[in-house]
């Protein structure tokens, strides 16, 4: 016969554990009149057969059908007082877990117009503090039937919910302000998240009390990581190429650091390359097509644009000789020089 239990109660801090169980596995069997002793920091949510009986808060309390009306849906009238019942209770900390982290795993676009790429990469990190609202929703939704459930195991989707709506904020608030001015909002920043996760946190039982953002800064991705975003179209990139070129003589010659390690805030290589996408985009309308509108240097798709005819036809030439190109990794690059003795020949 399964123990039968006069006092129900988890005096464990709880310093880590959200949700404990009792029993941690199988069924308890309880009796009316069995007493339960909830802590100053917890409550205790009663479940049977998936159906949660009551929620109660900090305090001693007594089985009976009197202060959980549903017991006598499971017991019937022809048991008497001292019937044992099966069921579970779920302590659950009501305390405020503070002081978790945050932080952005890869970084976030932003628009910047009138600096550099007229984009930037922001990168950041912070902590959040939350609590439980509702014991018996996050119990149902959440917890389950585990016999313990410690904060590790939602946090990773509460940071996933986090960073959703950072990426919203920022993107709002980048429509307004530069990038400059957005790093100094950082506190209208956290606010804004905070608002915009409350939803979605008490839908799992849970409420959002501080989002805090301890550093909101530039990216230190590279331009050749940029370009593996996928966030530079043709003409940029090609500009990007002859920034590179720049890059790499100032380091042969001074054996300097380069140009820059990054695109930042739109300074650095972005500043370079507005100027040069700008000279490019003058020059390029100005001459009204052909040769005049030429780049530098071009991918095969742009120098079969100049020439009207189709990629496949450029490759062609490539392939037999009559076309100059040089392969970078398993792309090909045609020079303005390359394409204009092509032309005449």
């Amino acid at each position: 016969m399964a123990r039968i239990f006069d006092v129900i109660e988890y005096a464990n801090e709880m310093n880590d554990e959200i949700v404990h169980r009792f029993p941690e596995s199988g069924i308890g069997d309880y009796r009316i009149g069995s007493q339960v002793i909830v802590r100053e920091s917890q409550s205790a949510v009663f479940f049977r057969d998936g159906n949660a009986l009551d929620v109660f808060k900090a305090g001693r309390h007594t089985i009976a059908t009197a202060n959980i009306p549903k017991l006598i849906d499971f017991i019937g009238k022809a048991f008497n007082d001292r019937t044992p019942f099966p069921a579970e209770v779920y302590f659950v900390s009501m305390k405020e877990f503070a002081t978790k982290k945050w932080g952005t795993p890869q970084p976030i676009i932003v628009r910047n117009p009138n600096m550099g790429l007229g984009v930037a990469l922001l990168q950041g990190f912070g902590t959040y503090s939350f609590q439980v609202k509702d014991p018996q929703q996050f119990v149902t939704q959440i917890v389950g039937t585990t016999g313990t459930y410690r904060t590790s195991e939602i946090e990773e989707r509460l940071r996933t919910m986090l960073l959703s709506k950072l990426q919203d904020v920022l993107g709002e608030t980048g429509a307004k302000h530069s990038v400059p001015e957005m790093i100094g909002l950082t506190e209208e920043i956290g606010a804004s998240v905070r608002v915009k996760a409350k939803e979605d946190f008490e839908a799992i039982g849970l409420v959002l009390k501080t989002f805090y953002v301890g550093n909101l800064k530039p990216s230190d991705k590279s331009a050749q990581e940029l370009r593996d975003m996928g966030m530079l179209d043709m003409q940029t990139y090609t500009q990007l190429q002859a920034a590179d070129a720049m890059r790499d003589a100032a380091q042969n010659e001074g054996g300097g650091a380069g140009l820059t390690a990054g695109i930042g805030a739109g300074m650095g290589i972005g500043n370079i390359m507005g100027q040069a996408l700008q000279g490019g985009y003058q020059s390029g309308s100005a001459g009204g097509g052909g040769a005049s509108a030429m780049a530098d240097i071009m991918t095969p798709a742009e120098a079969a644009k100049v020439m009207k005819v189709t990629e496949d036809d450029i490759m062609a030439a490539i392939a037999d000789g009559t076309l100059k190109a040089k392969k970078v990794g398993k792309a090909y690059r045609i020079s303005k020089d390359n394409l204009e003795a092509f032309m005449n020949s």
